[in-house]
């Protein structure tokens, strides 16, 4: 689903918000989640999943798969999502 098909969606649950307020809505729901991924915090939307940063360690003996040398990957952070029970047993029927 795309962000135009979101804030369409949004529209259309609440009829009262015009184009620009769904906007508003969209970019600082996205923003929150964005400085609380940047402060290093969970962002835990209950029914959905878990958002949350996971650091990986640098790794000095890594393989190439594609020539088989051995590269450096430096360390950095992942955002990770984790399904909650509901989504999971939403999906899988």
């Amino acid at each position: 689903m795309s962000r135009a098909q979101i804030i369409k969606e949004l529209k259309k649950k609440n009829p009262e918000l015009n184009q620009k307020e769904s906007e508003e809505i969209l970019n600082l729901f996205c923003e929150c989640i964005e400085k609380a991924l940047l402060d290093n915090r969970n962002i835990e939307l209950r029914g959905f999943g878990t958002l949350f940063i996971r650091k990986i360690n640098e790794k000095y003996s890594a393989v190439n798969p594609k020539t088989g040398q051995l590269i450096y990957v430096p360390k950095k952070n992942k955002i990770r999502f984790k399904a909650s029970k509901k989504l999971k047993e939403l999906i899988n029927r």
